[in-house]
């Protein structure tokens, strides 16, 4: 696979200690190309979020390389994974985890403000996303004046307004109705067309099938690759 940006060489993550022990991701192996869409899938309890975290430097593995643009994850200090994770990775999660004192274009802002942009240049490139994801005209509501999908539109903006290398969305249409859902997928379905490389734990079969690749895992496990689309030159 040429130009991989992200890789995992038998990465693991056990919890606990003797007879209790379990082991949620287990020496899994898998490479991710520059604007591939990769979804994750399996049945709840199976590892996959464990795995996202692993690879956004959330946690740390018991064993295993994960390597991010060259760059060993597994073996950052504290310090240079919060860099990492504030400047090259972007993250979307089931719940929002939208500031609720903050109005949209606020919210999207602060990783930009964070990464050392000019106050003028991070509210610029969040008025540039919100419209990117059709929310030009609630750029100045609070979260609470928002529906789900509105929320979770905002969240993706947010990911995107650092332009990280990779985007990890855990479950991002968990907590979605199906008009809302329907709302994510399509902005997905664009930010793969862009060439966003995008790595997406699901349990939605619509969201998957707007990925390139699909990861099957069981138990810890992964089972099964299958190619959805080839990534566009």
């Amino acid at each position: 696979m040429s130009d991989v940006v992200l890789r995992t060489r038998r990465v693991r993550k056990e919890f606990g200690k003797g007879a209790g022990r379990v082991r949620a991701v287990d020496d899994i192996d898998f490479e991710v190309a520059a604007g591939e869409t990769v979804a994750v899938m399996g049945p709840s309890g199976c590892g996959k979020s464990t795995l996202l975290h692993l690879l956004g430097g959330l946690q740390r593995p018991t064993g295993g390389e994960v390597v991010l643009d060259g760059r060993r994850v597994d073996e950052m200090s504290e310090r240079a994974l919060a860099r990492l994770r504030r400047d090259r990775i972007g993250f979307v999660f089931q719940a929002f985890h939208l500031m609720p004192e903050l109005t949209a274009v606020e919210n999207v802002e602060v990783p930009a403000l964070l990464a050392g942009r000019s106050p003028r240049a991070a509210r610029g490139a969040a008025l540039e996303l919100l419209d990117r994801v059709g929310l030009a005209d609630r750029t100045g509501h609070l979260p609470s004046a928002l529906s789900g999908g509105q929320r979770q539109r905002v969240a993706i903006a947010r990911a995107l307004v650092t332009e990280p290398l990779v985007v990890l969305a855990d479950e991002p249409t968990g907590n979605l109705d199906s008009a809302a859902t329907s709302e994510v997928l399509r902005l997905f379905d664009r930010l793969r067309a862009a060439g966003q490389t995008l790595i997406i734990v699901t349990h939605d079969a619509r969201i998957a099938a707007t990925a390139n690749r699909l990861l099957s895992m069981r138990d810890g496990a992964l089972v099964d690759q299958t190619l959805l689309a080839e990534v566009a030159a």
